[in-house]
């Protein structure tokens, strides 16, 4: 079929489908396992990727809510991505009766995170309203405003559509009226309205009738969305497309000119180094009219391998070289951790063949310091700020706790990491009942626990100096703290990041060589990518450096982008958008160079930087992937970065990728204890 349709001259496939149909239909799970796919999404991918290479229509994939980390599986597959929101009118999913009622992945919040998680992923992403299943005039006004709000914060929603429900046969809504005419045309008008005059607003043209066309036009759509020569509207089969000479009439009555795009809009593939991967790169300019970036009416849609590693990398061109760099990889070639500051500011300058070669470099280091696999530690996270003595309360009690830590260790986790700080009007050794309340559900996990400012928090809470709270914590049951918060160690800097609420640097530092002294050893940490310069990170770095000379209580450093829409709306318009790809690659690789004989790991934070972002920086130096980040079926939400968890077979694949092999590690980077004898999952 897709060979069909490229002959044809289409240029996208669109993969639509069901949830998950394996959980629901028996025949379907037989047929995955028969065939060798560990899901749908595992089928999707593998479908996409044969319909790229074989074919060289562009994907689209639209099946159903994924998580965090499917999405990014799925994003090397395909341009851009899609799902409904249909709704947010909860009772049409909660209320017996509603059309949604017993359908658990139709819960508007499920796929509100669907779209927010996409926006994360950098993956230009299609959703929309469906009218006329029960929802009032309030509900879809309220729909179309969380649609815009995901938008304003992550930029992704690259179309919103407008789309009216149409009964069909042997259905619960058969017998049910078709949303009227007028009212339809009202809601495209307010979706215009709304979302804004840059926002592309699509109608269906084959849900609405060819003479009435020209009323979606007036009410603000310029998108018809998919329509195919080849193929019928599956959700919709009795509603056949209309013949595209047709569509073209009735747009041009209407004083428009019906032009063809790609599955991603222009301004996506403009910017295509942020919202593609890589790999995809050359499949797009295949197709693209490089004046618009619409696409080549005329271009050929022809298959062609997806590209890896430099080949992937050829769209990022750089400055043709520059001197101060050139000689700083001299120097870095023979000595990496020798350098003068100038020096490696001038690599964190660094852009195309030489940002090549200064990964290149990074990575050799890598490996002469002895850190050859892919690592990863099985964890789960707890957040301290939900914290309640009382086991009857809602809350993270003790005994909820116990049940949270005893199904992470059943999954396979050896590490349990707690950050936040407890509510204020708990004294100080609510942070120690919680530690024991950790140790007591899991005697063997490692418990990585505190950041310094909490630590601080504690001592003060419980009037005793940092060094015997941190004394006390030890006893308790952590064996580590996380060294997160240290941002930019320039008390300048710091005040950008956090609105003026951080503790100076100095403190930072006080606390996590407090912790070291106490034997409770940490993360080094950089926030990057906002307001500093290349030399305060080297001086950041220099800093982490020297107090690793002074305790040796780094087990690994971990570089984090700024991600502008976690941040206040004050923070964001000073501190910027966050990093490029080149930013990132050239931090991780100075960074390896410049702590190469200090800290020997340094961990990709995937959470932050996305599958694909983690795979570029551990080619350039890292060699963590950092944790799995467990969210369990209890309480999901119990843990900061709740419903971004990976798997086993995640890191697999990217180690593979990499060449490398997959170790998983323990919190000081040896073997996991106790020893997990599981298969590999995902």
């Amino acid at each position: 079929m897709a060979r069909e349709g490229a002959a044809l001259g289409c240029k996208e496939a669109l993969f639509t489908l069901g949830d998950r149909p394996e959980n629901r239909w028996p025949a379907a799970r037989r047929w995955l396992d028969e065939h060798g796919y560990a899901s749908t999404l595992d089928y999707i991918a593998a479908m996409a990727k044969l319909v790229l290479e074989e074919t060289g229509l562009l994907p689209h994939l639209n099946p159903g809510v994924m998580s965090f980390a499917e999405l990014q599986r799925l994003r090397p597959f395909g341009p851009s991505m899609g799902m409904m929101l249909e709704t947010t009118a909860t009772r049409l999913w909660s209320e017996k009766g509603g059309v949604h009622f017993g359908s658990p992945d139709k819960d508007p919040e499920l796929r509100m995170r669907v779209i927010d998680d996409a926006g994360r992923s950098r993956i230009p992403f299609t959703t929309g309203v469906l009218l006329g299943i029960g929802e009032n005039d309030a509900e879809r006004a309220d729909a179309l405003f969380a649609i815009r709000r995901s938008h304003e914060r992550f930029g992704h929603v690259q179309e919103t559509i407008v789309q009216n429900f149409r009964a069909k046969p042997r259905t619960a809504m058969q017998n049910e009226d078709d949303l009227a005419l007028q009212e339809y045309v009202a809601a495209v008008a307010v979706a215009r309205v709304v979302m804004g005059p840059d926002a592309t607003i699509q109608a269906p043209p084959n849900l609405t009738d060819l003479t009435e066309l020209s009323l979606l036009i007036r009410a603000g759509i310029d998108d018809w969305g998919g329509v195919s020569p080849l193929t019928a509207d599956h959700v919709n089969p009795e509603r056949p497309w209309p013949e595209l000479d047709t569509l073209a009439r009735l747009t041009a009555e209407s004083g428009f000119t019906l032009r063809e795009r790609l599955t991603a809009h222009p301004q996506y593939l403009r910017d295509a180094g942020t919202w593609l991967d890589t790999g995809l790169l050359g499949h797009v300019d295949a197709l693209i009219d490089p004046a618009t970036a619409l696409a080549d009416e005329e271009a050929p849609v022809l298959g062609r391998p997806l590209a890896s590693g430099p080949a992937a990398r050829a769209q990022d061109h750089g400055r043709s070289g520059d001197r101060d760099v050139t000689s700083a990889l001299a120097l870095a070639s023979a000595d990496p951790a020798g350098l003068p500051d100038s020096a490696y500011a001038a690599l964190l300058r660094a852009d195309g063949s030489q940002l090549d070669d200064l990964a290149a470099l990074a990575d050799d280091v890598r490996r002469s310091v002895g850190a050859a696999d892919l690592t990863y530690v099985v964890n789960r996270n707890l957040d301290s700020s939900l914290y309640v003595p009382d086991d009857d309360a809602p809350g993270l009690s003790p005994e909820l706790i116990g049940r949270l830590v005893a199904e992470a260790v059943a999954e396979g986790a050896t590490e349990v990491c707690v950050q936040g700080t407890p509510d204020p009007a708990l004294p100080g050794e609510a942070y120690l009942d919680i530690v024991r309340a950790i140790r007591r559900a899991g005697p063997e996990l490692s418990i990585h626990a505190f950041r310094p400012a909490e630590a601080a928090d504690a001592a003060r809470r419980l009037r005793v100096p940092l060094d015997e709270f941190l004394a006390a914590l030890r006893d308790a049951g952590a064996t580590s703290v996380p060294g997160t918060a240290a941002r930019v160690l320039d008390d300048d800097v710091r005040a950008v990041l956090s609105g003026r609420t951080d503790p100076p640097a100095a403190e930072w530092i006080r606390g996590i060589e407090a912790a070291h002294r106490a034997g409770l050893p940490s993360t080094a940490t950089l926030v990057y990518g906002h307001v500093e310069t290349p030399e305060q990170t080297v001086a950041h770095l220099r800093q982490l450096a020297a107090i690793q000379d002074r305790t040796g209580g780094f087990s690994e450093f971990i570089a984090m982008p700024h991600v502008p829409w976690d941040s206040a709306d004050a923070v964001r318009a000073a501190a910027g958008e966050g990093p490029d790809r080149r930013t990132t690659r050239a931090v991780h690789a100075v960074a390896r160079l410049l702590l190469s004989g200090r800290i020997d790991h340094v961990q990709a934070a995937w959470t932050k930087l996305g599958f694909a972002g983690a795979r570029e920086v551990l080619a350039g130096g890292a060699d963590d992937f950092g944790g799995l980040l467990l969210d369990g079926s209890i309480w999901p939400k119990a843990g900061a970065e709740a419903h971004r968890s990976a798997t086993r077979g995640d890191v697999a694949r990217i180690a593979a990728a990499l060449g490398r092999p997959a170790r998983e590690r323990s919190t000081g980077y040896g073997s996991p204890s106790p020893a997990p004898s599981r298969a590999v999952a995902g």
